[in-house]
């Protein structure tokens, strides 16, 4: 009998997750219409591909073996990253379009509200201990530092110094600190202590750079190259300035810094990515984080079939999808 997955779940809960977030915007009161409008224009403009704001109804189904007490977290995630993903194409600077009906100065602050205040607003309406309440809060609030601190290393990529540590430290910032605030929310609502509490957002501190792996693949695969065009530091091009000669390696900071504005040295510097020393290099540190994820959920421990669901999305966002023929689209994750 095939399990359930995260895509199963997110269609049970996808209209109590649509229904929390319609009931924060309306607890915003008659004076914030503008706000209300700019909000929901920016939803209906940044679509998820991937429905991960079942993750915190994950975390709380493994420890309690219910998840609906969680969707307001997942309300949260979905605010969250709204924003975040609103801002980073803003950030990137290729055309970004903003909301029908929306000015760019109306979306980048709904951006903001979407992300930070209206998540914290969410938290607090929720009938909860004043302690976990204020947990809650504080998880949002360090998570916005900390996120902050990874899009700035991002923006300030020194490709010239790049390395897949430093790669790593932006990485758990935009997306390891994000992934690991909702699951950490996730175990403080479901009342455990504060070694698992620990735990969970270490897990997702994991899953997070796994997930942002996963996406640079997707980049690629898409055809859209957007991380190439930008010029940005990926785990994948500091794999292959490890793997390239010390001759070299000037050599392919040249085609990353010429890959912005150059269709031929993006294609040049595709082959040096996807070259197979670079993609076993690569493979392999996929396969120790997706080991850590497997081995923080095996110490965790929980109730079934969350912890199957939370097994499987690990195991689908560490797959090695690139190959030399990387336009090939058919082993992406379903």
């Amino acid at each position: 009998m095939n399990q359930p997955s995260y895509f199963d779940l997110y269609r049970q809960v996808s209209a109590d997750m649509d229904a929390e977030i319609r009931a924060a915007l309306e607890r915003l009161g008659p004076t914030s219409g503008s706000v209300r409008e700019a909000i929901s224009g920016l939803l209906r403009h940044q679509q998820m591909k991937y429905p991960l704001s079942v993750l915190p109804l994950l975390v709380h189904g493994a420890e309690t073996g219910v998840h609906a007490p969680a969707v307001p977290l997942a309300a949260v995630h979905v605010l969250w990253w709204t924003s975040a993903c609103y801002l980073d194409d803003l950030f990137d600077g290729h055309g970004v379009y903003a909301p029908a009906g929306l000015g760019s100065d109306e979306a980048l602050l709904a951006a903001v509200i979407a992300g930070q205040a209206l998540p914290i607003h969410v938290v607090q309406a929720q009938r909860v201990p004043d302690a976990v309440r204020n947990a809650l809060t504080g998880e949002i609030v360090t998570c916005v530092i900390s996120a902050s601190e990874g899009q700035l290393r991002d923006l300030r990529g020194d490709t010239a110094g790049a390395s897949r540590d430093s790669v790593v430290a932006a990485y758990r910032g935009k997306s390891g600190a994000p992934f690991g605030m909702i699951t950490a929310m996730a175990a403080i609502l479901s009342g455990v202590g504060s070694e698992r509490t620990r735990s969970w957002r270490e897990f997702g501190d994991v899953f997070g750079i796994l997930w942002q792996l996963f996406n640079d693949q997707e980049d690629l695969l898409s055809g859209r190259d957007e991380d190439l065009r930008n010029g940005t530091v990926t785990y994948l091009l500091a794999c292959a300035l490890d793997e390239v000669s010390p001759g070299c390696r000037e050599h392919v900071l040249e085609l990353s810094a010429a890959a912005r504005g150059s269709a031929e040295a993006r294609t040049e510097l595709l082959t040096v990515l996807l070259a197979p020393a670079v993609l076993r290099r690569f493979e392999k540190d996929l396969d120790a984080f997706r080991g850590e994820a497997h081995r923080l959920l095996a110490e965790l421990g929980g109730a079934e079939p969350y912890l199957s669901m939370l097994r499987n999305l690990v195991d689908q966002s560490s797959g090695l999808y690139l190959t030399p023929s990387h336009r090939v689209l058919g082993k992406q994750p379903a």
